[in-house]
């Protein structure tokens, strides 16, 4: 019987989910190098996987010789450095698409409800405009009610500027010919300049507000929720009266919105973007 002698792992370690199953252990070390694949797109040699994963160059040889013929992972013939292959792609897509961010968002809404005793929103983009998809009610006798599918112009609402101030400009250009920016009350921004202005500020401050811009006597604050692509996916809001949410309330309802959009961009695996990238 042959021993051979493990490298000293700078990754993961090769032992951690270890079973008394030969298999499951197989199963785990090559999970193990699935992962250091994934965190080098460029593609890693044999030695440096081998280090990864804590194992001799031949095992570690016939765990990725295993992985390729499922075609996990894929080799570069002139280098001979290994990368992810199209079928590890195809699950990592298949969980973006079936993963849905409004489940996910529903306990985030009720815990903003509880904080601040107000509705919590969540909403999407569709077509140019800001579509309602859920909604935790306040306990309030006088509250905010949205009816889910309702819609409401982007530059409108607390929910449709979060989304806005994180596209690309082209597709904020492509909005604003379509739409254009009707005015809905005598607060909301109705010129390219203010609102450029206003989306800069939220990506400054990591949240919208809605100051009486879509209905009279009613504030919002919103905070998008990204993809991994940093892509503004949804946005999350509280809204309520002006008399509950005055102008001195904003930053500490916008410090609450904006930590649990960051939250559920972290659960759905997305990545949050900075002001700089604009």
């Amino acid at each position: 019987m042959t021993t051979e002698t493990k490298r000293k792992p700078v990754g993961r370690p090769a032992g951690s989910g270890k079973s008394s199953g030969g298999h499951s252990q197989s199963l785990v070390r090559g999970l193990n190098i699935l992962e250091g694949l994934a965190a080098a797109p460029g593609g890693l040699g044999l030695s440096d996987i081998a280090q990864i994963v804590g194992l001799a160059p031949s095992t570690t040889h016939r765990l990725l010789q295993a992985l390729h013929k499922q075609g996990f992972i894929s080799q570069d013939a002139e280098l001979g450095l290994w990368k992810i292959g199209v079928k590890t792609f195809q699950i990592g897509n298949t969980f973006l698409e079936a993963r849905d961010f409004v489940a996910t968002a529903r306990p985030f809404l009720r815990r903003l409800t509880e904080e601040t005793g107000e509705s919590a929103n969540l909403g999407i983009r569709d077509d140019g405009m800001a579509v309602f998809l859920a909604q935790s009610e306040s306990p309030q006798m006088m509250r905010m009610i949205t009816r889910l599918g309702s819609r409401a112009p982007m530059h409108a609402s607390g929910v449709g500027k979060a989304l806005l101030a994180w596209l690309p400009d082209k597709e904020i250009e492509r909005i604003l010919q379509a739409r254009g920016l009707p005015r809905v009350t005598d607060n909301t921004i109705d010129t390219p300049a203010r609102l450029r202005e206003g989306l800069a500020e939220i990506r400054r401050q990591g949240y919208a507000c809605d100051r009486e811009e879509h209905a009279v006597g009613l504030h919002c604050v919103a905070a998008s929720i990204h993809d991994e692509q940093g892509f503004p996916l949804a946005a999350i809001s509280v809204s309520g009266p002006v008399a509950r949410i005055p102008e001195s309330r904003l930053a500490e309802l916008g410090g609450l919105v904006g930590r649990a959009a960051r939250e559920i961009t972290t659960q759905l695996g997305g990545r949050l973007p900075s002001a700089s990238d604009y």
